[in-house]
């Protein structure tokens, strides 16, 4: 299954690599807490992105229940009289909003995963995070249908994280692929590169 560029296999990260978390995430975290505001939330807005991006930083991104600690934080009278369900659920719906509406792949990956899917090349994903979230990225982003359906590698699936080479060593093992055949693209270079390039050698 050889290529005229000698690779078998390319790999991609999906976050920052694919798309833009960075920009994606301001915008989906705006306009959550601009609904939470909507609905009574006595604060401002600056002062919600700040605790939002604390909560964040403390919890880590794959934390489910971000706005409720949002709310904890903040002095009692900002929810006093209201119901703080309605308050995370509207934050919640406004975040989920925003991912159907503009969750897009980078301008020219489309165009480079079509050249790929005319070659035998296995077409994979390596990616950190929690397993529904990562793969629900896969499919919002319409990339699915360019990828081999057996390589695709969660972290949280695998239980091996990124900065681990081990994590690397277990796609090429279970798809029997050689490592200098093999190409992974990502975003960083001590999360993706450095790691990848150590469990080739």
């Amino acid at each position: 299954m050889s290529t005229d560029v000698g690779l078998d296999a390319i790999f991609f990260d999906i976050d920052d690599t694919l798309f833009s978390t960075s920009v994606f995430a301001e915008k989906a975290r705006r306009n959550a807490v601009d609904a939470m505001l909507k609905v009574g939330l006595r604060s401002d807005r600056e002062t919600l992105m700040q605790e939002l991006k604390e909560v964040i930083e403390e919890f880590t991104s794959n934390y489910d229940k971000h706005f409720d600690k949002v709310l904890l934080r903040l002095p009692e009278e900002a929810t006093r009289g209201l119901n703080p369900s309605i308050l995370v659920s509207a934050g919640m719906t406004a975040y989920h909003d925003t991912k159907f509406r503009d969750l897009k792949v980078y301008d020219d990956v489309y165009e480079v995963l079509q050249q790929l899917s005319t070659t035998p090349l296995v077409r994979g994903v390596i990616s950190a995070g929690m397993t529904i979230k990562q793969t629900e990225k896969i499919l919002r982003l319409h990339i699915y249908e360019f990828l081999t359906p057996n390589a695709i590698f969660i972290t949280d699936q695998i239980g091996i994280n990124k900065t681990n080479p081990k994590l690397y060593s277990r796609v090429l093992t279970t798809l029997n692929l050689d490592p200098k055949r093999t190409m992974y693209v990502g975003d960083h270079p001590r999360n993706d590169i450095d790691p990848s390039t150590s469990s080739a050698s």
